[in-house]
């Protein structure tokens, strides 16, 4: 019983409704043809001027002289493509005046002028585009090779500048009192510099993000490129922002990592000349501690001539180790 009433429901040519998302929407092309509630266009004819959904193009792809119709992606601007003053669809374009015209406009006033099909310029122009777009791809990689160097580099400035700071702090401990203070100073210089390098490299990364840019523009040119219609391509085609001069990519020197290494290494030099004068010095300086003992006082000039002659030298060591 239930496929009898299924069978006269399809006699009676009636149908399940639409899906929802079938229907036409805002910022959608609705079908001309659709009574009541309309349903999403699925092409534009250029020729009838009309958008027709899936049912109402039936009849442009079954019908043999509507076959012959230029169906392009549904467009609310199909009246964009009428000649003004002939009312024919403008199907050629005048490089002349580089605007979209029709046959009999290229009979009349373009008569003497440069014409061309609009599908012949369309090719043209998208070969231009091509090389845009090449050439727009070929500077972002440019750009992106610079900018991973330059990440390289920030990398390599840090971890040279950590490994020179724990070395300096291992070498400077090893010192006397009297040396902290300039294991301070070395390490600070050493952060200024570090400071000073990524405060380079993140200043060169400033200056290529114009890769954001390009990629942009290549984003831009690609939605033009993809458009069927070729005269909405040709009338926003113009309209394209001018691509800058091409500036070469700053020219990045990845200098050796010797800054802060040679920091550590001088900082250990001094180091083995401490030792060296400790090592060469030690019989003096015993003696120099048994000086500073307490002593009975002199009975002569010549034993107080000895003991300022003792205290001479113990000034000018402390005062080398300064240094």
């Amino acid at each position: 019983m239930l496929a009898d009433s299924l069978e006269e429901l399809q006699k009676a040519g009636l149908q399940a409704a639409p899906a929802e998302h079938c229907y036409a929407g805002p910022g959608d092309v609705a079908c001309d043809v659709c009574t009541g509630r309309k349903l999403k266009a699925l092409k534009s004819c250029l020729v009838c001027l009309a958008s027709y959904c899936e049912k109402h193009l039936q009849r442009h792809l079954q019908s043999a002289p509507l076959k012959k119709h230029k169906l392009v992606e549904p467009s609310e601007k199909l009246q964009e493509n009428i000649c003004s003053r002939h009312d024919e669809v403008m199907k050629m374009f005048c490089r002349t005046d580089q605007q979209c015209i029709c046959y009999l406009c290229s009979l009349e006033e373009h008569k003497d002028h440069d014409t061309v099909s609009a599908a012949e310029e369309r090719i043209e122009r998208q070969r231009e585009l091509g090389l845009r777009r090449q050439s727009i791809q070929e500077r972002v990689q440019h750009t992106e090779k610079y900018v991973n160097l330059l990440q390289q580099k920030e990398k390599a400035v840090n971890v040279s500048a950590d490994k020179a700071v724990v070395d300096s702090e291992k070498i400077f401990t090893e010192l006397i009192h009297l040396l902290e203070t300039r294991s301070s100073d070395v390490k600070q210089q050493i952060r200024s510099q570090q400071e000073t390098e990524v405060s380079r490299v993140r200043e060169l990364q400033e200056r290529l993000k114009q890769i954001t840019e390009l990629k942009r523009k290549d984003h831009e040119l690609q939605q033009l490129s993809d458009t069927k219609d070729h005269n909405q391509f040709l009338r926003n085609y113009p309209s394209l922002s001018p691509l800058s001069e091409s500036t070469h990519s700053p020219s990045i020197r990845i200098l050796p990592l010797k800054n802060f290494e040679d920091v550590t290494a001088a900082v250990s030099q001094v180091r083995g000349r401490l030792q060296d004068i400790l090592s060469e010095t030690e019989t003096q300086i015993l003696s120099l501690v048994d000086v500073l003992m307490p002593q009975p006082g002199p009975e002569t000039r010549a034993d107080f001539y000895w003991i300022q002659t003792q205290q001479t030298d113990i000034s000018y060591y402390l005062r080398e180790t300064e240094k």
